[in-house]
C-alpha cells in the first residue's frame, strides 16, 4: 500500500521473522554466537532467553542457515505436548519411523537412540532445537533430561538448544528440575536494543527494503525507542503504523507526532509526550492480538484499559525479579530522553519569513557565487550556463553521508509542513551543524533540523575532466581515461601504471579503479561514474573548488 509512495520494494517492518532483516546488534551477535556454538560443539544444553519480541525466533531462522552440512536438526516450534507426543515429534522431524508400539516411551527412546548411534557412526550430528521452551511441561522437561543420557563413551549423541521467554529461567530454577539445570553448559539472555541500536535497527530495515532517503526524523526515531523500550517487534509495529499514517496523509517524512499517534492507535490510548516506557507491554499485547487477527483494529476505552492495566503488574514483578530487566523507571534512564537543541533558529520560520528568496533562481545565484561565478536568470538554463564554465550539474536523491562525501556546495530542496517547496544552498558542514544560505540570510542549524524538511533531493555543480560528464568504463578510449589513470596515480603512487595507449581503459586501470572505490566506500563496479569522478577530484585537492568541509 505505502511501499511505492516511499520508494520501497517491500514493507520494511513486517513482523514475520525474515533472516534478511536480522539486525546484528552486539547482543544479537553474542546470542547467535552461543547458538552457533551449540550446533557445532557436542554435549549438554544451550539456553537462550529473552523478552517477547526481542528477536529470538529470527535468530533461530538465521541459525538454521548456518547449520553444518553433516548435521540433522529437529525443530519443535510448539512444545505444548505430552511426553509421548514430544518424542514422536522428534522422530517425525528426523524422519525416523515411529515404532509399532505407539504410546510407549521406551520404544520411542530406543528407536531414537538407535538412530542417533547410526548417525554418529556416519559422522553426523543431531540437534534438537526447542522454541518457546517455557511452555514445556515438567514431565516433558524430565524426558528432555533423560535424552541427554543417550551418549557414547566420549560424547553426547544429542545436542539440545532451549529457546524461550524469561519464564524459562524461572522454570529451570525449580528444585525438582535442578538435575536438568546442571546440564546447561551455556546460557544467554537477549536484552532489548539500546537507543543507538534502535536508531540503527530502523535504518537497517529501511535500507533492506530499498529506502534511498530519510523517512523518519531523528526525533521520530527517539520517540519510537522511548515508546517501545527497544523491543524490536514493537518497533516494527509502531513504525509500520506510522508509515501507513504518513501515507494516508501524503506526508513523506515521519515526525515525532506521527509516531506518537501511531502508538496511540495501536495501544488504544492517547499518549502524551514523554510517556513512561511501561506502556510497551500494552502495545506488545495489542500487537500480538493484531498479529492473530491479521490486521489492525480499534479498541474500546474499556478494552484498552484492561490491556494496559494487566501487563503493568507483570512488568513490575519482572523489575523486582531481575536487575537486568529492560523495563525500568524513566528517571533511571536519563540518557533516553530526547536531546533538545537550545537557542537554535527555527528553520521553517526562517524559510517562511524569506519565502521570496527561496526560489530556484536565487538559490542558483548563490550556488554559482560559491564557485566565483555570476548567474543570469534571464539567459539560458543554469546548467547550460555552468557548462560554459566547464562545470556540470548533478541532480539526485541521497543522504547526508552522500552529500558529505561529495563535499560540494549543494542546493537542498526543502518542503515545509504546509507542503510548499523552498531552495536553500548548503555551504558548510561542521560536525552535526550545517550552514545554509537562504537568499541573503546565512543560517547555522543542526542537520536534524534540516532533515525534518529535506527528502534527500539536492543539486551540485562539479568540474568533470575535459568538461565532459561521461561515465568511464573498460574498453573505452578517451582523453578522460588518461585523466582517470593519472588521477589514480596521484591519489596513490602504487596505482601508477604504464601503458602503450594511456587513453585506453585496460584491465589494470579497472582493477585500480575498483580498489579506489573500495577505499572510498563506493559501489565497486569498475565504472567511473559522476560520483566516483567527483570524489577522485576531491582526493586530488584541486584548487578553485569550493568545499563543504572547508
Amino acid at each position: 500500500m505505502y511501499t511505492d509512495f516511499f520508494g520501497l520494494t517491500e514493507k520494511p517492518f513486517a513482523i514475520t521473522p525474515d533472516p534478511r532483516y536480522l539486525f546484528m546488534s552486539e547482543r544479537h551477535g553474542e546470542a547467535l554466537a552461543h547458538l552457533v556454538y551449540g550446533v557445532t560443539e557436542s554435549g549438554g544444553f544451550i539456553q537462550l532467553t529473552g523478552e517477547v519480541g526481542t528477536g529470538k525466533t529470527t535468530l533461530v531462522r538465521t541459525l538454521l542457515g548456518k547449520v553444518p552440512e553433516k548435521a540433522d536438526v529437529a525443530l519443535i516450534l510448539n512444545p505444548q505436548l505430552t511426553a509421548i507426543e514430544f518424542l514422536e515429534t522428534i522422530c517425525e522431524e528426523l524422519s525416523i519411523p515411529v515404532p509399532p508400539r505407539s504410546g510407549s516411551t521406551k520404544a520411542l527412546v530406543d528407536t531414537l537412540n538407535k538412530h542417533l548411534l547410526a548417525a554418529h557412526a556416519k559422522g553426523r550430528r543431531t540437534i534438537l532445537l526447542v522454541d518457546e521452551a517455557q511452555n514445556l511441561a515438567a514431565d516433558v522437561l524430565e524426558e528432555v533430561r533423560l535424552l541427554t543420557n543417550l551418549e557414547t563413551a566420549k560424547q553426547k549423541l544429542l545436542q539440545i538448544i532451549l529457546i524461550g521467554q524469561p519464564e524459562l529461567r524461572e522454570l529451570l530454577a525449580r528444585n525438582d528440575l535442578r538435575q536438568l539445570a546442571q546440564r546447561i553448559t551455556g546460557r544467554y539472555h537477549l536484552q532489548p536494543l539500546t537507543r543507538d541500536e534502535s536508531d540503527q535497527y530502523i535504518s537497517h530495515r529501511l535500507k533492506v527494503a530499498g529506502a534511498l532517503v530519510e523517512i523518519f526524523t531523528p526525533a521520530a526515531r527517539r520517540e519510537v525507542f522511548r515508546l517501545s523500550a527497544g523491543i524490536p517487534r514493537i518497533i516494527n509495529v509502531i513504525c509500520d503504523r506510522a508509515l501507513l499514517g504518513a501515507y494516508s496523509r501524503g506526508v513523506r517524512l515521519i515526525n515525532q507526532q506521527l509516531v506518537r499517534e501511531a502508538a496511540s492507535e495501536i495501544s488504544g490510548k492517547k499518549l502524551q509526550g514523554r510517556t513512561n516506557m511501561w506502556l510497551y507491554p500494552a502495545i506488545g499485547i495489542t500487537a500480538a492480538i493484531l498479529i492473530a487477527l491479521g490486521g489492525f483494529t480499534v479498541f474500546s476505552e474499556q478494552a484498552a484499559h484492561e490491556l494496559i492495566a494487566a501487563p503493568v503488574e507483570t512488568t513490575s514483578a519482572l523489575v523486582e525479579r531481575e536487575a537486568e530487566s529492560v523495563v525500568t523507571d524513566e528517571p533511571k534512564l536519563p540518557e533516553q530522553q530526547p536531546v533538545e537543541i537550545v537557542d537554535e533558529p527555527d528553520l521553517e520560520t526562517v524559510l517562511l519569513e524569506n519565502q521570496a528568496a527561496t526560489g530556484t533562481n536565487t538559490a542558483m545565484a548563490n550556488l554559482f557565487a560559491q564557485w566565483g561565478l555570476q548567474y543570469d536568470a534571464n539567459q539560458q538554463s543554469a546548467c547550460k550556463q555552468a557548462e560554459e564554465h566547464g562545470l556540470s550539474c548533478l541532480f539526485q536523491r541521497g543522504t547526508w553521508n552522500v552529500v558529505r562525501q561529495l563535499d560540494r556546495p549543494a542546493i537542498l530542496n526543502l518542503t515545509d509542513t504546509a507542503g510548499y517547496e523552498h531552495q536553500a544552498v548548503l555551504t558548510r558542514i561542521n560536525g552535526d551543524m550545517a550552514s545554509l544560505e537562504i537568499g541573503s540570510v546565512n543560517l547555522d542549524v543542526s542537520q536534524n533540523s534540516i532533515s525534518d524538511l529535506w527528502y534527500g533531493e539536492y543539486l551540485i555543480l562539479w568540474r568533470p575532466p575535459n568538461g565532459k560528464p561521461t561515465a568511464l568504463g573498460a574498453g573505452m578510449r578517451d582523453a578522460s581515461v588518461l585523466w582517470l589513470r593519472e588521477g589514480l596515480a596521484k591519489f596513490d603512487p602504487a596505482m601508477a601504471t604504464t601503458s602503450n595507449d594511456p587513453q585506453f581503459f585496460d584491465q589494470q586501470l579497472s582493477e585500480n579503479l575498483r580498489e579506489f572505490q573500495r577505499r572510498n566506500r563506493l559501489k565497486v563496479d569498475g565504472l567511473a561514474g559522476q560520483q566516483t569522478q567527483i570524489i577522485l577530484n576531491s582526493g586530488l585537492g584541486l584548487e578553485n573548488t569550493p568545499r563543504l568541509s572547508q
